[in-house]
């Protein structure tokens, strides 16, 4: 992970077009990761006491972490008889402030929201048809 982090205005418009590619391409999938960061931290656990105390000492450090946000599409290669072309894969992350993470995660709800048209509808009828001709076939 040599790469730097983008800036989260820049993460953000790199999401829009990576959502946007997808579903123009008509397949794939966007990856969607968030990560506590925990540089400079150090994680000697205390002494058996305080851990009996409160077995989950770790989750609050004394001073807040920032969150890593990553987003990134699987590389698909040619497929024979379809349509699919080789595509790289793409990869965007963003380091996210402790102060600025209610401002960020409302942007990142919107910008998930937008990218999610590209999703198919279930076809729930066809679901239970299935399941009914399956149940009637193992009654009989």
């Amino acid at each position: 992970m040599g790469r730097e982090h983008l800036s989260n205005d820049e993460f953000f418009a790199k999401l829009a077009n990576l959502f946007e590619y997808t579903r123009t391409k008509g397949h794939g999938s966007v990856y969607l990761v968030q990560k506590r960061m925990t540089f400079g931290t150090t994680a000697t656990p205390p002494p058996a006491n305080k851990v009996a105390d409160d077995p989950l000492w770790d989750t609050h450090p004394e001073d807040s972490l920032p969150v890593l946000i990553r987003a990134h599409n699987n590389k698909s290669d040619k497929k024979a008889g379809t349509d699919r072309k080789n595509v790289d894969k793409i990869e965007l992350s963003t380091v996210v402030k402790p102060e600025d993470l209610d401002g960020f995660y409302a942007r990142y709800a919107e910008a998930c929201k937008t990218g999610m048209t590209g999703l198919k509808k279930r076809d729930k009828k066809k679901a239970k048809k299935t399941k009914k001709k399956k149940k009637g076939e193992t009654k009989a």
